[in-house]
């Protein structure tokens, strides 16, 4: 039986390159543990946030990749809610090093720079 982690990636759809960077990493170095994705690849019908509670809820824990564009997705911020409410780990990475955004849905949630070691920290204690 595999020992990979499920996890959930929360992200603004304008940073889905930097979601699958992340899972590139994982792939292709070992740099970072390797996890099963999942994130939602395509947007559900109306009934997305019943489907997303399901996924997030079975996963071991919840990434969210921060950026500018976290602010005015209001997916993300929902996804990122439902982390909380459901007590799914939580982490936020900064997908930019100069950009130190957060949607208040994050407020005292634990969040850093993208570093492979940290993402990997996370990952492992899960």
């Amino acid at each position: 039986m595999s020992d990979d982690k499920r996890i959930f990636i929360a992200f603004a759809i304008e940073d889905r390159n930097s979601r699958d960077f992340l899972k590139g990493q994982s792939l292709n170095t070992n740099s970072l543990p390797n996890y099963i994705d999942m994130s939602a690849k395509e947007p559900w019908d109306n009934s997305w946030k019943t489907n997303c509670r399901t996924r997030i809820k079975g996963c071991d824990g919840v990434i969210a990749l921060l950026s500018s564009n976290s602010m005015s997705s209001d997916g993300e911020k929902w996804e990122i809610t439902c982390a909380k409410d459901e007590g799914v780990p939580l982490i936020g990475v900064h997908i930019h090093s100069n950009d130190s955004s957060s949607p208040s849905e994050m407020n005292g949630v634990k969040k850093i720079k993208w570093d492979q070691s940290d993402i990997a920290e996370f990952i492992d204690g899960l």
